[in-house]
């Protein structure tokens, strides 16, 4: 039923910084937008507005907790009193599942305007997922959205497959961590993994302390409005919202640290030493506000903390950061650590086929169904050469050390994953799991993806 180039499958990749949405099949994905959720206390701002009333009487009507959720760039994007931004991901694992369903319907329903009844549904989840993770996540396709059929996939798998191979060694660099997931013969090797707390907006922390610390104040865009005075000049008014929460101004200033981060910072060819760069070119950048700022070191400082994490201890404001960094290791030597922990006969195959792939290092990555956004991180200027530089330099004499990234910007941010060649016969339906409920979903058959390239029956989609 869902083997053939017919059927408009949905796939969605919720990743820690982006969700990702669109249909199998496309180039990329549909609709694109934030993982972070706004959140306003109904019972916090009526108590607020009704504080010199009898206000007990008011709060004890409403129920416990009650919250407005806003969901998507455009209602992030404006300005609420009270609105705190809250991530239902944490260490990589959905906390919250409240904000996850409005996250999926905002995609299915707002964004690409589909009804989910009517399409199979395939769900990208990260490497380390559970099986009660997985169960919740059947549970709410099923019984909320009424998906007719359900397939989960792991995000290493889809990027191995979207590569056109069946075994390689997968580094992700995401918005919240960064992980090197070996697959072999289409399956993760999950004793082998190796993760980092360094992701994109750990990365996009750092800049922004390290702009601060100079003096530099990023002042977030609902903080000021342009107002011409003549034509062609304009003066900044600042607007004062002293209701705006900390955490709205956070992410405020994190999307224009991230756009930052994303224009001139560049991987240095060689590990970073202050006195090598101190004298290195300034890089203009002019901010939402007119202002324009001169990024120097920091441009190839920031970047090579990716490579070296001990770096975080000389950015003020980062020193605490990393309560472990002597233990946080850098990405060639979780490259060769996770290969090391591999069976000897694959080591080589996975040091030729190692696959660059980033969700966030922007702040902002299946032929089988799944889009994936592959981090800005991964974008970023040089890192591919560095990383194969490092890992040269790193690894057995006998190893032949090959980084493999697009050199094209679209497939870099969206990498295409593979397809599995029995179609349907992997699909998990909602007749089967309205009768027996999460059980039914047994961890075997819900990691079950074959790999065949002369399958006459694939089911092709983009990974965003």
């Amino acid at each position: 039923m869902y083997g053939g180039d017919e059927v408009s499958a949905i796939v969605v990749d919720l990743g820690f910084h982006t969700c990702k949405a669109g249909y199998a099949g496309e180039d990329a994905p549909k609709a694109v937008f934030p993982s972070d959720v706004g959140s306003i206390d109904q019972m916090e701002v009526d108590g607020t507005d009704n504080s010199d009333k009898n206000s007990g009487s008011a709060l004890d009507s409403k129920p416990k907790g009650k919250r407005k959720l806003y969901v998507g760039s455009q209602d992030m994007g404006f300005r609420r009193d009270h609105m705190e931004v809250l991530s239902p991901i944490k260490d990589g694992i959905v906390v919250d599942w409240d904000m996850v369903e409005n996250i999926w319907d905002h995609a299915l329903r707002k964004c690409l305007l589909s009804d989910p009844k009517e399409h199979p549904m395939l769900l990208a989840e990260p490497c380390f997922n559970t099986q009660l993770q997985r169960e919740k996540s059947a549970e709410i396709m099923f019984e909320k959205f009424q998906v007719p059929a359900l397939f989960l996939a792991k995000n290493a798998v889809l990027t191995s497959f979207a590569s056109g191979r069946a075994t390689s060694l997968v580094v992700d660099i995401g918005g919240g961590s960064t992980t090197v997931a070996p697959v072999h013969d289409g399956y993760v090797l999950q004793k082998a993994m190796a993760t980092s707390p360094v992701g994109g907006e750990f990365l996009t922390d750092c800049l922004l302390k390290s702009l601060e610390h100079k003096g530099l104040s990023i002042k977030p865009r609902y903080a000021f409005k342009r107002k011409e005075i003549r034509h062609g000049e304009f003066q900044i008014v600042d607007l004062d919202f002293p209701n705006t929460t900390e955490s709205y101004k956070l992410y405020s200033q994190r999307v224009i640290v991230g756009d930052i981060k994303e224009c001139v910072c560049r991987v240095p060819d060689t590990p970073y030493d202050e006195t090598s760069y101190s004298n290195i070119p300034m890089t203009p950048y002019e901010l939402p506000d007119g202002q324009t700022i001169e990024i120097g070191a920091d441009r190839f400082k920031i970047p090579d903390v990716l490579f070296n994490p001990s770096l975080v201890q000389a950015i003020p404001g980062m020193e605490n950061s990393l309560e472990t960094a002597s233990f946080v290791r850098g990405l060639p030597q979780m490259v060769i650590e996770s290969i090391n922990k591999c069976d000897v006969d694959i080591r080589r195959e996975l040091f030729s086929s190692i696959l660059l792939y980033w969700h966030s290092f922007y702040g902002s990555p299946a032929y089988l169904t799944h889009f994936q956004l592959a981090s800005g991180t991964a974008s970023m200027q040089q890192l591919k050469e560095r990383l194969e530089k490092d890992l040269l330099e790193e690894s057995p004499q006998a190893a032949r050390v090959k980084v493999l990234a697009s050199g094209n910007a679209t497939e870099r941010r969206f990498s295409v994953s593979t397809a599995f060649g029995s179609g349907g016969a992997y699909w998990h339906h909602l007749v089967p799991f309205s009768k027996c409920g999460s059980p039914s979903l047994s961890m075997k058959s819900m990691e079950l993806l074959t790999f065949n390239a002369n399958a006459p029956n694939i089911l092709s989609c983009s990974t965003y």
